[in-house]
């Protein structure tokens, strides 16, 4: 993986600060920690459902102190901007071409020597969307980590990590189970999140 804005030491470490600060100030709680069994791991970032997601979400992480990459459109990382994006931990998937980015993503977490952790918004989208893609899942399975079940809740103003989920091998089981902790959790534009 690339070297990201979470390994810069210095800037790193007044971020965590500027985070902490500003959740505090918005009124915002941050919660949970990462245990030890998921320093590498595959994090779910649901509800999606603003553009502003994307920057709180970065803040938690610096918050909690985790070593994040995240997926995002190609879009995101035109020119100015690509350098930053990557920077911020950003890694551009194009959805209008068929690659194997679920193989690439778990062998990048498997051959990674430190703490990663990968986070997936499961909508694929910020609009209104039924149903979930199953990329997090099979990525977490493939790399033989955790799903962790990371959120921000925009009406309780808490953010955080939930628990830590391990794969089983029954999809649907195991996407119904991840989802029941969602069911309770309101996303910025609340009528564009469903987990039914």
């Amino acid at each position: 993986m690339h070297h990201t804005i979470f390994d810069t030491p210095v800037i790193n470490t007044l971020l965590r600060w500027f985070s902490i600060a500003f959740f505090r100030l918005a009124g915002w709680k941050i919660v949970g920690k990462l245990p030890p069994n998921a320093a590498k791991s595959v994090l779910i970032a649901a509800p999606h459902t603003s553009n502003w997601d994307l920057p709180y979400t970065l803040m938690v992480a610096f918050a909690l102190q985790l070593n994040v990459y995240w997926m995002g459109k190609t879009s995101l990382f035109r020119a100015p901007f690509r350098g930053v994006m990557m920077w911020l931990g950003g890694i551009p998937v194009d959805r209008s071409q068929s690659n194997n980015l679920v193989a690439a993503s778990s062998l990048a977490i498997e051959k990674a020597t430190g703490p990663l952790q990968l986070i997936v918004p499961p909508e694929g989208t910020r609009s209104g969307t039924r149903f979930w893609k199953t990329g997090f899942y099979y990525i977490a399975a493939g790399a033989r980590v955790p799903v962790v079940m990371a959120y921000l809740d925009y009406r309780k103003k808490v953010g955080g990590l939930g628990p830590v989920f391990q794969t089983t091998g029954d999809v649907d089981a195991d996407m119904a189970a991840i989802k029941a902790f969602y069911a309770g959790v309101t996303g910025k534009n609340a009528g564009q999140f469903q987990v039914d």
